[in-house]
């Protein structure tokens, strides 16, 4: 027997901690457990309470947020050996370390976005 079909309207709270930035198991109880609609993350958008404002700002944060802090990519960080989120203290601290496996990453970064702009300018969109 098939699961009954959720509404195309409501998501699970990984997602909707993915579409704020945040590290779902730092979220409360109540949004880890619960569905998020679609109505209800508008909402924490346009006015987020103190726990995600406070998210936001200290963390621990997503990969992807970690990664984007430190302007390097996610496979980056995997190289480096950081797995688990990070706070944003930790993140200031590793930009004033500037250990030499970051400044490789944020160069390799670089040349990739070089690249990819590059690539965007030699094929036009086809759309255009």
């Amino acid at each position: 027997m098939s699961s009954p079909r959720k509404s195309s309207q409501s998501m699970k709270p990984a997602t909707a901690a993915k579409k704020l930035g945040v590290y779902l198991q730092a979220t409360p109880d109540e949004f880890q457990q619960g569905v998020v609609s679609r109505e209800e993350l508008n909402a924490l958008q346009a006015d987020p309470p103190d726990w995600l404002r406070d998210l936001r700002r200290n963390g621990p944060h997503p990969r992807p947020v970690v990664a984007a802090k430190l302007r390097i990519s996610i496979g980056g960080l995997t190289r480096a050996g950081l797995t688990e989120p990070l706070t944003t203290e930790q993140i200031e601290a590793l930009k004033s370390e500037n250990p030499d496996w970051l400044q490789r990453e944020r160069a390799t970064q670089v040349e990739v976005r070089k690249e990819a702009e590059r690539f965007k300018v030699e094929k036009p969109n086809p759309r255009s």
